[in-house]
């Protein structure tokens, strides 16, 4: 596997000393109102005494007390809770356009802190957080017709909290292997880890075709996968260097490399990875249907060891399914985290939190929760305020704005907009099962859990 990212260990560092201490802070008040408590009955004690005293029913008595010891928290035996639950977050795709290079433009140069900064606080508050990155950083021109952007667009994505990227997707080689290269390049340079690309065989070596990280003692195995490149083929003796889904996959996407998955997550298996997570670019783009080759992957992963399921490449919000009693989980494509919104639901999409348990007792590790945030692309025409760029912003918050009149809510179009696409998040997310004759069957809860469009902490709910 490629070698441990410094900066992703600071910043998980950063993030375990943060938690101490709010664990330091409780138990700082925890001791506080013990000792309120102890405080308080010691004078109830002592206010009963004087009375006792003061009414003279009876004669007073000597009586001989020990004082009062109050068990500490250092004076307990040290206990090591068993459970330890990580969260993971995953953002869909951000495709690298004109408008969105066109979005970090500033009076100094490129700069998408604004773009990114309503859902910064969503994105770094995780243990680990992924995208997928539909682009390259090979120079100028940027844009669409190249899909290179400045490595700007990186170093705000690190700054807003994303830690990896999928780079296994129809992008990767539109610039050629230099393009792949220089792309893999800027992405560590800008601090974050790039999955399921290699610039050479040796990075692909030594890499072996995936990543693991260790998460507050979890150890977390990612592998990406694309389904093509964009109808691109990769030059003779560097077919590896890209980890594809099908044989064919510069064509027809119908014969699934069997093989090359199984060698993979073999050997992800062989350094026992507490849980595994696969992010498959596939799907067809601005379809909804879940193709039986999709379904043949689910199967083939899932016999391989594969834990989790995030799904992109379709731009739009598709269903997810979450068996509680194994922890299978698959998310078909979480949609556009940031792109163009031209067409009809790439404006809107989700941000997936994992909620993943380790039991040391039970020797389990799966996902126990999962919830949603929606998200959507505000365009520079979507604001009342003298906006020149696109963001992304959270929908409930956007609308929480907009009915309390804050000044830079979005215009009352956007917010009809934002309303009706958490009506259609919720409907998206639901698997429909089809009977012999093609119909559709309505999903029971034992076999798919939606979202719905509340902020509760149950299984499947969206924030």
């Amino acid at each position: 596997m490629p070698p441990y990212d410094e900066d992703l260990r600071r910043r998980q560092e950063r993030r375990e000393a943060m938690r101490r201490k709010k664990e330091a802070e409780a138990k700082r008040m925890r001791r506080m109102l013990i000792l309120a408590l102890v405080i308080l009955c010691l004078c109830g004690w002592g206010v009963y005494a004087l009375v006792q005293k003061s009414g003279g029913e009876r004669p007073a008595k000597t009586v001989e007390t020990q004082p009062k010891v109050v068990p500490t928290e250092s004076a307990s035996p040290i206990f090591q809770d068993p459970i330890t639950t990580i969260h993971i977050r995953a953002a869909g795709d951000l495709n690298v356009t004109d408008s969105v290079v066109d979005s970090g433009i500033t009076a100094v140069g490129y700069d998408y802190t604004a773009v990114f900064r309503d859902v910064a606080a969503d994105l770094s508050e995780a243990d680990l957080t992924v995208l997928n990155f539909e682009g390259n950083i090979f120079g100028e021109p940027y844009g669409s017709e190249t899909t290179s952007a400045p490595v700007e667009l990186l170093r705000s994505l690190r700054n807003a909290g994303v830690d990896m990227l999928q780079m296994a997707n129809s992008c990767a080689v539109n610039n050629g292997l230099n393009g792949l290269n220089s792309t893999l390049q800027a992405v560590r340079g800008a601090g974050l880890e790039p999955l399921g690309a290699y610039g050479s065989e040796s990075e692909l070596r030594a890499g072996k075709g995936y990543t693991i990280t260790e998460v507050r003692g979890v150890r977390v195995a990612f592998v990406a996968f694309t389904k093509g490149l964009g109808g691109r083929g990769m030059p003779a003796g560097n077919e590896q260097l890209v980890n594809l889904l099908y044989t064919d996959y510069a064509t027809e996407y119908k014969t699934i490399d069997r093989d090359r998955i199984t060698s993979i997550l073999k050997a992800v298996e062989s350094e026992r990875p507490d849980i595994t997570i696969a992010l498959l670019h596939w799907g067809s783009e601005y379809n909804d249907d879940i193709s039986k080759s999709q379904d043949s992957i689910v199967s083939l992963m899932q016999k391989q060891g594969v834990d989790v399921i995030i799904g992109t490449h379709p731009h739009t919000v598709q269903p997810i399914t979450f068996d509680q009693n194994t922890g299978a989980f698959v998310a078909y494509s979480l949609g556009d985290f940031f792109g163009d919104a031209e067409r009809g639901g790439t404006n809107y999409s989700i941000i997936l939190d994992l909620e993943i348990t380790k039991d040391t007792t039970t020797g389990t590790t799966r996902v126990t929760n999962y919830s949603t945030i929606p998200i959507y692309t505000v365009k520079k025409s979507d604001s009342e305020g003298d906006y020149s760029y696109s963001r992304v912003m959270r929908i409930n918050e956007a609308l929480t704005a907009y009915n309390g009149n804050f000044l830079d809510r979005v215009n009352g179009t956007c917010k009809d907009s934002m309303d009706y696409a958490l009506t259609r998040i919720k409907s998206r997310l639901i698997k429909k099962e089809k009977d012999q004759n093609g119909n559709e069957i309505t999903p029971t809860e034992e076999t798919t859990i939606a979202t719905t469009v509340e902020t509760t902490t149950t299984p499947g709910t969206t924030q």
